[in-house]
């Protein structure tokens, strides 16, 4: 096993790394959320409050992977999502300022997802999600046309698709298109407490036709009942072309044919929130595929845009729209003065 993430001659690109024209585009069809985050620098006090910096941002797994494809270097990021009527100006302004090409579709009933994002302020900046999914899992057949894949090269699946009626009822429909169109199709579970919830048999036999499989260190030894990353990695890959687990501070494993075939070391990087660091990974590794990359260098632009990631607050990439990317810098230079400027003795001196 290559610790370097080099591609070997076992770990050139092969059907699933990539298919079709390099400049060929990358369609997502996922989910679109407001994410609330709350950066909290000690214990979540019971009962009573606990201080923490709050700020209102863009999300959704879905959405966050195509606007990291677009900042890792993809130039034609297409995202299909539902929202609702409250928030769906915004959330189509954000994402083309990110420069991906956004196909909602406006729920007439139902609001945008919405997820509270509870952040460690600690070391880890380990985070806790409280979601209410909204919009985002009535996406659905109806939804779908098999004209969406004109001129796409690649398509990726945000696993949270699974987790709904409707929106699995799409998956067979996008699948059963990108199967007789002959685009590769990535898939990221998403979750490994829906997982639990929708149940590992029925989540991998909806799997059917995915190429790349993309899980966390947790959803892949869930889908096998194995503690091992590795050895879950490499079992997943029986089933699926390629695997590429996640593994957050440890970086990613590269497994395919029942192997591990490389392990890419993390990039280095101080955390303040964990949030999206699987789908900056996700993104930039679909951008180098798309780049023509094999898997191993692949992996590498993964866990190197994961770092970025996690030096961030929110899952999403700085914007490149013009004059964007300073305003976000103020504001997040203003999140930071205020975590550091005694907000607590403020408080309680209210």
């Amino acid at each position: 096993m290559s610790d370097t993430g080099r591609d070997g001659p076992a770990d050139r690109p092969g059907p699933a790394d990539r298919a079709g024209p390099r400049d060929g585009a990358l369609l997502v069809v996922g989910d679109v959320v407001t994410d609330v985050v709350a950066r909290h620098s000690g214990p979540l006090a019971p009962g009573t409050d606990t201080v923490a910096a709050v700020r209102t941002v863009p999300g959704g797994a879905g959405a966050n992977v195509a606007c990291w494809a677009v900042y890792e270097g993809c130039a034609d990021v297409r995202l299909l999502g539902r929202v609702g009527r409250d928030s769906a100006a915004w959330h189509e302004r954000e994402l083309t300022a990110g420069g991906v090409r956004p196909l909602l579709v406006t729920d007439p009933k139902a609001p945008t997802g919405t997820v509270i994002c509870l952040v460690d302020g600690g070391a880890s900046a380990e985070r806790t999600f409280l979601t209410d999914s909204g919009a985002s899992l009535r996406l659905a057949p109806e939804d779908w046309s098999p004209d969406l894949l004109d001129g796409v090269a690649r398509l990726h699946l945000s696993g949270y698709l699974f987790f709904s009626a409707p929106s699995r009822a799409l998956v067979s429909v996008v699948l059963e298109s990108a199967r007789t169109r002959g685009v590769p199709v990535s898939l990221d579970p998403a979750s490994a407490g829906f997982l639990t919830a929708l149940g590992v048999d029925r989540f991998l036999g909806l799997c059917s036709g995915v190429d790349v499989l993309l899980p966390s260190r947790d959803e892949a030894c869930l889908l096998t009942g194995l503690s091992d990353p590795a050895e879950a990695a490499a079992e997943l890959s029986r089933r699926f072309p390629l695997v590429v687990a996640k593994l957050g501070s440890d970086g990613a494993l590269v497994a395919r044919s029942g192997s591990v075939r490389a392990h890419v070391p993390a990039a280095r990087a101080t955390p303040r929130d964990t949030t999206g660091a699987g789908d900056a990974f996700t993104g930039a590794f679909l951008a180098s595929l798309l780049a023509g990359s094999g898997p191993g260098e692949a992996a590498r632009a993964g866990c190197a845009a994961g770092a970025k990631a996690v030096e961030r607050v929110g899952g999403r990439p700085p914007t490149r729209a013009p004059g964007k990317e300073s305003e976000e810098s103020a504001e997040i230079e203003e999140w930071e003065e205020k975590e550091s400027s005694g907000a607590a003795d403020a408080w309680a001196g209210r």
